[in-house]
């Protein structure tokens, strides 16, 4: 390749890195310190917005303005592969509030999400945004690191792999040895979840509902240690589990049958109640008391309910 061309595409290279990361380009201070005249510069951007325009797959929507009032060139809207601070401080504020990790797990995934996904405009005051949220983090009482395991368990999913965990069982805390048929990851409340179905009829015996149809749920983070084994399971197309119906009906992971509530909710915030049973409709509306109905598994309702004192009435 030619010098000039070389140094041309280097010249552009750099240019667009810096539009990328958000920062104002000085056409005079690029001319200076590429050594080449204003017009060369302005044909760069030129450049950069043809190709802009032409990278519609990768849904590029970036267009180099003049700003009038910082003096300088400037991206018109960040490229989509970047969040918008509102966008990555809402992120930062659920993976937070979600505190399903250890300190140390946390602290790198937010330094990675921030230094990746924005402008390096932002990212301090991003990082100030968080700050004091993060220095007073409250790692779960478990303290135990799963995410590699949490992706084994997702490519055993997806390839329909039997899995065997030892799973520390919450009732009397013994290890116990399960061979699963792992069909979802759930999350909810600070705790990561699989959804599997187990084949061994004796250690079904045991449980409270005979011949369930639908599976057991499992914390990750009680799994001691797990094996993906090459064998396959097949679920035939007519009984496959659906994991977003199942998702609605399952707020409270525990197991158990499907089961309908209806009760009479009297509190000043009906929405709270529907947000929490995404298969909660209204029945009907009497003078602000509202009667509900809902599908849902398991006995975790049950507690639910309790919780919200005078303000349900089951019916």
């Amino acid at each position: 390749m030619e010098k000039s061309k070389m140094d041309k595409t280097k010249r552009v290279l750099g240019i667009y890195t810096k539009l990328m990361n958000g920062y104002l380009v000085n056409k005079a201070e690029e001319a200076d310190y590429y050594g080449v005249t204003e017009k060369s510069i302005q044909r760069d951007f030129e450049d950069i917005n043809a190709f802009f325009e032409a990278d519609t797959k990768a849904g590029a929507i970036n267009k180099i303005v003049y700003d009038h009032i910082a003096k300088g060139y400037r991206l018109e809207q960040i490229y989509r592969a970047k969040f918008t601070n509102s966008e990555i401080l809402a992120l930062c504020k659920i993976l937070l509030d979600s505190r399903a990790f250890t300190k140390s797990e946390m602290t790198e995934m937010l330094r990675k999400l921030i230094e990746c996904c924005v402008p390096k405009k932002n990212q301090e005051l991003v990082n100030d945004l968080i700050s004091n949220e993060t220095y007073h983090y409250v790692e779960p009482q478990h303290k135990t690191v799963f995410i590699d395991k949490m992706w084994d368990i997702g490519q055993a999913i997806r390839k329909y792999r039997y899995i065997e965990i030892d799973y520390c069982r919450n009732k009397d805390k013994a290890i116990v040895k399960r061979k699963l048929k792992p069909v979802a990851i759930m999350f909810s409340e600070y705790y990561f979840y699989i959804a599997a179905f187990i084949d061994d009829e004796e250690l079904k015996k045991g449980f409270d509902v005979i011949n369930d149809s639908f599976p057991t749920i499992y914390r990750v983070d009680r799994i001691k240690s797990l094996k993906v084994l090459n064998e396959k399971f097949r679920i035939p197309y007519s009984n496959r589990f659906e994991e977003g119906e199942f998702r609605k009906r399952i707020q409270f992971m525990y197991g158990g049958k499907l089961q309908k509530v209806k009760f009479k909710y009297s509190g000043a915030n009906v929405e709270s109640v529907l947000d929490r049973l995404p298969t909660a409709n209204i029945l009907d509306e009497e003078e602000g008391v509202y009667t509900i109905a809902a599908e849902v598994f398991g006995k975790g309702i049950d507690m639910w309910l309790r919780s919200q004192g005078e303000d349900i009435t089951i019916l």
